[in-house]
């Protein structure tokens, strides 16, 4: 059985999903099964809102600042679930709540999900991966054509309603493209962070 919640460099995770409507060239579920102690984020089947809230009431939060949403899937494509079990860890555990989205929810629920997101999240990490279009498209692999537009939208109406929003890049990009990456974010009113590829 997969883990729900696991950590990872101090952090606490919740694995929501496997469904992803990305394929990105770097993701690191294509090279191992677990992360942190997780020993597998591969679920037979996605898990229960029960599910998900009884592996919350089974841990101990004490010392952590943050509940961050982000598995071996993309948090917003399992959104009913991703909301109401973030509403139940803030109201009982009073932590705050981070999502690691690729920033397509809007696309992938065929909805605007952010009013939905303002009372579940605190904070929202966006995977920008690239600084164009044309680049964007060749490492992300999305589903959908418009994507990298749609992402772009995405980030722009959360920090316009109110969520801190941050765009990051993995430091596989060449210097280049990072930089052009950090200007296009800046452009946006939006911070970002290059994380190691781990």
């Amino acid at each position: 059985m997969a883990d729900i919640l696991y950590t990872y460099k101090n952090e606490v995770y919740v694995n929501l999903t496997n469904k992803c409507d990305c394929s990105c060239t770097f993701c690191i579920r294509s090279h191992k099964d677990g992360v942190g102690d997780a020993d597998t984020l591969w679920h037979k089947k996605d898990p229960a809102l029960e599910e998900v809230t009884a592996a919350m009431d089974a841990f101990d939060f004490t010392g952590y600042q943050e509940l961050v949403y982000c598995g071996y899937g993309e948090p917003t494509c399992a959104l009913e679930n991703l909301v109401a079990s973030a509403k139940y860890a803030k109201e009982k555990y009073g932590i705050k709540v981070r999502i690691n989205t690729n920033g397509l929810g809007n696309l992938y629920n065929g909805k605007d999900i952010v009013p939905e997101l303002m009372d579940a999240v605190d904070v929202v990490s966006i995977s920008l991966n690239a600084p164009d279009e044309k680049k964007y498209m060749e490492v992300t692999r999305p589903q959908f054509e418009n994507a990298f537009q749609g992402m772009l939208d995405f980030a722009s109406e959360c920090r316009e309603k109110g969520l801190e929003v941050r765009f990051t890049v993995v430091d596989v990009l060449p210097d280049e493209e990072i930089k052009a990456s950090r200007q296009l974010a800046e452009s946006m009113g939006i911070g970002l962070r290059v994380r190691h590829f781990a």
